[in-house]
């Protein structure tokens, strides 16, 4: 055998194998970079679309909760004025009937949040305060003046500001405040629920809400 002709088909069967790694190499490459590219873009689709689920179901529970009450009372109203001259006074009264429908109200649209979607976490970072509305009706019963002493604007004021406050007593010792926080929450709980399937984490006010009672505490 020429001695020359082995080192040449030595020479081209090693270039031959080197070739094949390279192309080996080349494969594995390309392989690698086309997983790469559709597990992240099938990562950064799940993402965007879970981000997007997530504020869509938060503006379907982004409503007005409200909930209603009837309240009713009766006051007299007497006022006196006074003379120079001892025991004698111009005295005015009312029996004043009042009916009023109150509203505690949350505007849910107001909640505020903040979504981190790397880390599949859903931060609210304010709950609205309760906006209490009161509708007084007031009628007057059994008014008596005298000339020296007439009903004016002034003494309806002060009746209807007694009214608001003794009706925000009432209120506040009632269970209507109470309901509506119960309502409140009974909505807050459609974003646990949510984030619980989707895999999330809900926090508020720095903690991890895992339960709807764990709103509770912080309101």
């Amino acid at each position: 055998m020429d001695y020359k002709n082995s080192n040449n088909l030595g020479f081209f069967g090693k270039l031959t194998e080197i070739r094949k790694w390279i192309l080996v190499l080349i494969v594995a490459f390309l392989l690698f970079s086309i997983f790469n590219y559709f597990t992240k873009s099938k990562e950064s689709s799940t993402i965007e679309y879970d981000t997007n689920l997530i504020q869509q179901q938060i503006k379907n529970v982004g409503k007005l909760v409200v909930t209603e009450g009837h309240f009713a009372e009766v006051l007299t109203y007497k006022d006196k004025k006074k003379t120079y001259i001892p025991g004698l006074t111009f005295d005015k009264k009312a029996l004043v009937v009042i009916n009023a429908d109150v509203t505690v109200s949350f505007d849910l649209s107001q909640v505020k949040y903040d979504i981190d979607a790397e880390n599949k976490i859903l931060t609210i970072t304010n709950i609205p305060k309760e906006e209490i509305k009161i509708s007084p009706d007031i009628k007057y019963y059994d008014t008596e003046s005298s000339t020296f002493n007439e009903f004016t604007g002034d003494d309806y004021n002060k009746i209807n500001k007694s009214v608001k406050a003794n009706l925000a007593k009432k209120i506040d010792k009632s269970t209507l405040k109470s309901n509506a926080k119960n309502r409140l929450l009974s909505e807050l709980s459609k974003m646990l629920v949510l984030t619980n399937s989707m895999g999330w984490t809900l926090k508020y006010q720095g903690n991890v809400i895992e339960k709807e009672k764990d709103f509770e505490l912080k309101l």
